[in-house]
C-alpha cells in the first residue's frame, strides 16, 4: 500500500443524527453475558495494552467478563468495519482510536465503514504528541525552527511513520509557515533514530520512542501539542506557550453499534468513568505515554465532528491519501 505525501482515527456515529442517537431502550439486566472488546491492532501494541487495562477494571464493575478480541489490519480498518456490522446490543464494542475514527476518513477514498455506523460511548484515554529537532542544530525553540526551515529550506524535513503524525505535522507548516518537507518511515522508532542521526531536521511523534533519543541528548523537545503541559515532560511547552495556534491530542474511546440502546450506552459511560478515574489505571495509563480521560458521549461525538473536518481539509489541502 503507497502512502502518497505521507501521513495512530476513522468513523462513528449513533442511530438517527450525523453521530447519531442510540435507540431509547436497554435490554433488561444489562450486561446479562460477557462482553467483547474489538482491538483492530495486533496483540502487544499500545492500543491493545490499554484496552485491556479497561476491560480487566470493568470486568470487576459490570460482574461479567469483559474480553478483549483482536482483529488487526491496514489501520485498524477490519475491526471497525466489524463492529460496524455487529448487533447494537452492547456485547460487541471497538475500541477505537484517533486513527480509524478521524484520520481514516480524511485519507481513504472508500472505507467499509462510516462515522455514522458508531455510537459514541466515551473516551478513555488522550495522547500528547511531541515535537523534537535535531540536539546538533543550533534550534532552541519551536520559534528557531521555524526560521531554520525558512533559512534552509533544502534541508528542512521531517520524519514520519504514519499518517496521524504526517497529517498533524503538515498543520504545524500551515499554521506557522514552516516548510519542511516529508520524509516517510517504517514506525516511530526509526523516525527518531532519523532525527538523532541528522537525517531529517524534526519529527512530532508519541513520547515512547522520543525519550529514548531525550535521555541520550541526541534530540531535543521543543513542544507538546496538548493544550497543557505533559507530565512526563513538565519543562516542556505546550504549542500555544510556543506561539503557535494548535491543540492535538491523538485519543482512544469505546464506541458501540449505532442503534445501541441509550440505557446501555449509559452503563457503559458510567462503567467507563468510574474506571478511568481508578488510581491504578491512571498510573498504568501514564506509563504509556498517555492521559486516562473519560468523557460522556456527546462530548465523545462532538470532538469527532470537530476532527473528521478538519483531517479531511489538511490531507486534501497537501495531497495527502493512502492508495
Amino acid at each position: 500500500m503507497q502512502v502518497r505525501r505521507i501521513l495512530n482515527l476513522a468513523a462513528l456515529g449513533l442511530a438517527i443524527s450525523p453521530l447519531g442517537l442510540p435507540a431509547a431502550h436497554a435490554q433488561p439486566s444489562y450486561p446479562a453475558r460477557p462482553i467483547t472488546i474489538i482491538v483492530g491492532y495486533a496483540a502487544g501494541g499500545g492500543n491493545d495494552v490499554l484496552a485491556r487495562i479497561v476491560a480487566e477494571e470493568m470486568t470487576k464493575g459490570l460482574k461479567q467478563p469483559v474480553i478483549v478480541e483482536n482483529r488487526p489490519g491496514v489501520a485498524s480498518i477490519v475491526g471497525a468495519a466489524y463492529v460496524a456490522k455487529a448487533r447494537p446490543d452492547g456485547y460487541t464494542l471497538f475500541w477505537g482510536a484517533s486513527g480509524p475514527i478521524s484520520f481514516n476518513p480524511a485519507l481513504y477514498a472508500k472505507l467499509p465503514y462510516k462515522v455514522e455506523d458508531f455510537t459514541p460511548v466515551s473516551l478513555t484515554a488522550k495522547f500528547p504528541l511531541v515535537l523534537v529537532s535535531d540536539a546538533s542544530l543550533p534550534i532552541k525553540s519551536v520559534s528557531d525552527l521555524v526560521a531554520y526551515s525558512k533559512q534552509h529550506p533544502d534541508k528542512a524535513n521531517y520524519g514520519s511513520s504514519a499518517a496521524s503524525f504526517q497529517l498533524v505535522t503538515e498543520l504545524f507548516n500551515g499554521k506557522t509557515g514552516a516548510r519542511f518537507a516529508h520524509i516517510p518511515y517504517k514506525g516511530s522508532n526509526e523516525s527518531i533514530q532519523a532525527v538523532m542521526a541528522g537525517n531529517v531536521t524534526m519529527a512530532i511523534t508519541d513520547p515512547a520512542p522520543a525519550m529514548t533519543g531525550l535521555q541520550g541528548k541526541r534530540v531535543r523537545a521543543l513542544a507538546v501539542t496538548s493544550p497543557q503541559r505533559a507530565g512526563f515532560l513538565p519543562e516542556v511547552p505546550t504549542m500555544r506557550e510556543a506561539g503557535v495556534d494548535l491543540d492535538v491530542e491523538l485519543w482512544a474511546g469505546l464506541l458501540a453499534p449505532a442503534g445501541t440502546p441509550a440505557d446501555v450506552v449509559q452503563v457503559l459511560q458510567r462503567e467507563i468513568a468510574r474506571v478511568v478515574a481508578l488510581p491504578e489505571v491512571s498510573k498504568k495509563m501514564a506509563t504509556l505515554g498517555c492521559l486516562a480521560h473519560a468523557s460522556t458521549s456527546d462530548e465523545f461525538r462532538r470532538l469527532i465532528e470537530k476532527e473528521v473536518p478538519l483531517w479531511t481539509k489538511v490531507a486534501r489541502e497537501n495531497d495527502i491519501k493512502v492508495e
